[in-house]
C-alpha cells in the first residue's frame, strides 16, 4: 500500500514538473500571465485611440508583445497618425510603441 501511495506521489510530483514548465515564455513566445497582460494592455490601447475624437480608432490595429505596442493600419494625416502614437504610448504599461501605420 505505501508502495502504491509513494508512486502516486512520484507521478504527481512529475505531472506538476511538466505543467509549470509548459508555462514558462521563451523569447518569441509569451507565458499564459504575460499573453493576459499584453491582451489587456491592447485593449487598453485600443479604448484610448476609439474615445479620441482626432484619431480613427477603427482604422488602427493596436498587438501588444510583452509590453511593446505596435500600431498599424490607416490614418489621414500624418497628425493623426503621431497622435495615435502618442496617445499609445501614455497608457500606463506600455513600453514601447512602434507605429506602422499608413496614410490612406
Amino acid at each position: 500500500m505505501n508502495n502504491r501511495i509513494e508512486r502516486i506521489r512520484l507521478v504527481a510530483a512529475a505531472l506538476a514538473v511538466v505543467l509549470l514548465g509548459a508555462c514558462a515564455g521563451t523569447p518569441t513566445q509569451e507565458s499564459t500571465g504575460e499573453y493576459i497582460d499584453d491582451t489587456t494592455l491592447s485593449t487598453k490601447v485600443k479604448t484610448t485611440l476609439l474615445q479620441d475624437p482626432q484619431v480613427s480608432g477603427l482604422a488602427i490595429n493596436v498587438e501588444t508583445f510583452k509590453g511593446e505596442v505596435q500600431l498599424s493600419g490607416f490614418a489621414n494625416t500624418e497628425a493623426e497618425r503621431q497622435r495615435a502614437a502618442a496617445l499609445a504610448s501614455k497608457v500606463p504599461g506600455v513600453v514601447a510603441v512602434t507605429n506602422d501605420i499608413r496614410l490612406k
